[in-house]
This record gives C-alpha cells, sequence and structure tokens, in this order.
C-alpha cells in the first residue's frame, strides 16, 4: 500500500499511530506529499485523491482510501490484536465521539491559523473559532479522567493529535496551565512508543510568521 503523507499533517499522523499500534508500519510505503490550504494541490495526490487531500491511502488493487477516519477504521480491520475501533455497543459510540471531538478541534486549529494569516483577517471569523476552540477544551478538560479508564483507542489517538498540533504551531501556549487534568492525560499517554515516534516534525523552512500575536488572541493562561 502507499500512503500519502507529511510529517506536518495531524490527520497523518492519527493514521501513522494506528499503524505503529497495529503492527503494521512495513506494509505501508510512504511518499512524501506537499498540499496547502493557499495552494492548488499537485496531480500526483489528485490522481489517487480527488479533493487533493491527504492522508490518502492506495491500497494493492488501486483503490484509495480518504480520509483518516477511513483509513483508520480499514487498517483496524486488517490486524489480530485489540481493535482500536470497537466493534459495536457504547464502546464504539464513546470512541467515535471522541474522535469527532479530537478531529473537529483539529479543524479550528487548521482553519484559524489560516485566517489569521490572510493579509485582513477576520475578526469575527476568529473569534467564532476562539469560542468554539475554549469550548472544546473544557469539554477535553471535564472528560480526562474518563479516558483513562477507557481501553486506548481511536478517540483518544485523535485527541493526542489534536493536541499535539496545537503544541506544533503554538507551543506558547500554556494551555496546560488552564486545563490540567487533560495536560496530566495527555503528558502520560505522549509516553507511548506510537506516539512518541510519530512527534510531528517540520520539514519545511521557517516563514517568519508571527504566531505570538495569535497567542495572544487565544489567550490561554
Amino acid at each position: 500500500m502507499k500512503l500519502h503523507w507529511s510529517p506536518r499533517s495531524p490527520f497523518v499522523r492519527k493514521v501513522m499511530i494506528v499503524l505503529h499500534e497495529t503492527g503494521q508500519l512495513d506494509r505501508v510505503e510512504r511518499v512524501r506529499t506537499v498540499v496547502a490550504v493557499g495552494t492548488p494541490p499537485g496531480p500526483d495526490i489528485l490522481d489517487d485523491n480527488p479533493l487533493g487531500k491527504i492522508p490518502a491511502l492506495v491500497l494493492d488493487d488501486g483503490r484509495c482510501l480518504f480520509d483518516s477516519r477511513v483509513i483508520c477504521e480499514y487498517l483496524d480491520t486488517r490486524h489480530a490484536g485489540q481493535r482500536l475501533l470497537p466493534d459495536d455497543g457504547e464502546a464504539r459510540l464513546t470512541h467515535l465521539r471522541w474522535q469527532a471531538l479530537g478531529d473537529g478541534v483539529t479543524d479550528i486549529l487548521l482553519l484559524m491559523r489560516t485566517e489569521y494569516l490572510r493579509a485582513q483577517p477576520d475578526a469575527t471569523i476568529l473569534e467564532g473559532f476562539r469560542r468554539k476552540l475554549f469550548a472544546s477544551f473544557g469539554r477535553l478538560e471535564a472528560e480526562a479522567e474518563q479516558w483513562v479508564a477507557t481501553p486506548f483507542g481511536l478517540g483518544q489517538i485523535s485527541v493526542l493529535c489534536a493536541i499535539g498540533q496545537l503544541d506544533f504551531r503554538y507551543a506558547g501556549s500554556n494551555w496546560q496551565a488552564a486545563y490540567p487534568a487533560l495536560a496530566g492525560w495527555y503528558d502520560a499517554y505522549s509516553q507511548r512508543d506510537s506516539v512518541k515516534a510519530t512527534a510531528v516534525v517540520d520539514d519545511a523552512p521557517p516563514t517568519g510568521e508571527d504566531t505570538h500575536s495569535l497567542l495572544d488572541f487565544l489567550q490561554i493562561r
């Protein structure tokens, strides 16, 4: 199989953690693929994924799976260990809900940064993102203890990747002070081999963008 991959993408990271956790890393060829919101996608990714997004997983029969949710669920059917997404019942619903929350936070962070870096960002749009982000982190904080009692799976993976994206782009946000239970959970689960092995790496040249002003806007103290 072939995976359109980037070391900077939080959604690619979800797939990579699943590959590590399920022992399937050697089954996948990683292909560095560059995509960005403000740049037209190249033919290399469009030929496989008409949406022009990563991750995209090309199967041995030529079919391509996208997005990360579909890819992770597919990979979870291809190993003999404990499922990262339970088959049915309340446990499955719990992980699906956490995945939706984690992926949603990641989307907010990506869209907020894109809006902020525009020549004339819209203050109303940014305020909407800020309120959603704070509400989401409040919910994550409230449910942090439940994550410890729940077997590790796709829900926790999604949240780990969302927080990792915040740390990657805005390392000085100091979110840990505002959400101590979440911070304790995150620190503990960040020690898993799969999480350490997939840490985000910025392989692009520095852009010189001003992140300090956005940190002030976030007001995470």
